[in-house]
């Protein structure tokens, strides 16, 4: 049965939803078992190099077939050596790594605050710079919000690190994670690159660099991993969920969601991700809601809604 452009507009939207708010809870209850956060995000980008790989080699089957050069990184990017490189250093590799290290010593709660609200600061501030861009007036009160519900969640856990508290290094990691998520947007956009094409070569840079390095460093005894010991069930999983369904999956799905709804839309949709995932951390982990997280929470949603208003004539 055919699908409506209408019917899959709306299902890939609920699917970005519910994959990126789920990212965070799974992200975080993992770590109360077996797996290191590099264990994770190995297998994460291990698991999405098993189907992007063979994708972006039969993307450029036209070229190889002309005698034109195809990509880079051995042909299995379809994009430039330098684009490549930094795409996937931000983009995949160093993300994957800060962002499963913070949920090795911040809850999940905190990522849903941090990781989704410090995404727009950082991509404005970063496209200042880099596209010098202009913020409107609405965009600045978004930010501003979105600071302050920041400050709402971090900042208790800072004042609480002078009492040998560790949670301010996962509210630190989350924020450093949304930075490198913010390079690679800029990078995206000020290159115009296409979406499905940036996702096979950032994942082609990861596997060719980081993949066979901390396996090597991992079995050599190297790096602390845990690789060795555990259970083959939870190393699948993790291949599929992070690798093919937060990689590949939510990464068709919001395209998908983009070209149906528009990128002001689609922003709106995708703010019901701190929500969703701050709920789903009190219902499946047993997570407390303190006021400070609730009012960060409502700050961080309020601060996505209002920057992302259309623009008045």
């Amino acid at each position: 049965m055919k699908l409506s452009p209408r019917a899959l507009g709306l299902t890939c939207a609920v699917l970005t939803v519910l994959i990126w708010s789920s990212f965070i809870v799974v992200a975080r209850a993992s770590a109360a078992h077996t797996l290191l956060p590099l264990d994770i995000g190995f297998l994460r980008i291990l698991g999405a190099g098993c189907v992007l790989l063979p994708w972006g080699w039969w993307l450029m089957r036209t070229q190889r077939q002309s005698g034109e050069r195809s990509g880079s990184f051995m042909g299995l990017s379809p994009l430039p050596w330098r684009i490549t490189a930094l795409g996937g250093f931000f983009g995949s590799m160093l993300y994957a790594m800060l962002a499963y290290s913070g949920f090795f010593f911040a809850p999940a709660a905190h990522a849903s605050v941090l990781m989704p609200g410090s995404l727009p600061l950082w991509t404005s501030l970063l496209a200042i710079v880099v596209l010098h861009d202009h913020i409107t007036r609405a965009r600045a009160i978004g930010l501003a919000c979105i600071v302050l519900g920041d400050l709402f969640v971090g900042g208790a856990s800072l004042l609480k690190a002078f009492h040998g508290g560790e949670v301010w290094k996962g509210d630190l990691l989350f924020m450093s994670a949304a930075f490198c998520w913010a390079c690679y947007t800029v990078l995206v956009r000020r290159h115009s690159l296409d979406p499905v094409r940036a996702t096979i070569a950032i994942t082609a840079f990861s596997c060719t660099t980081f993949i066979p390095a901390y396996a090597l460093a991992s079995y050599a005894g190297w790096v602390p991993s845990h690789l060795s010991i555990a259970p083959v069930g939870e190393m699948v999983f993790q291949a599929i969920y992070q690798g093919i369904g937060s990689v590949v999956i939510s990464g068709i799905t919001f395209n998908v969601m983009i070209r149906h709804f528009g990128p002001v839309r689609s922003t709106m949709i995708t703010a019901l991700v701190p929500g969703l995932s701050a709920l789903g951390a009190v219902v499946f982990l047993n997570e407390p809601m303190s006021l400070n997280l609730l009012a960060g929470l409502a700050m961080v949603t309020c601060g996505i809604l209002f920057g992302v208003r259309l623009p008045k004539p």
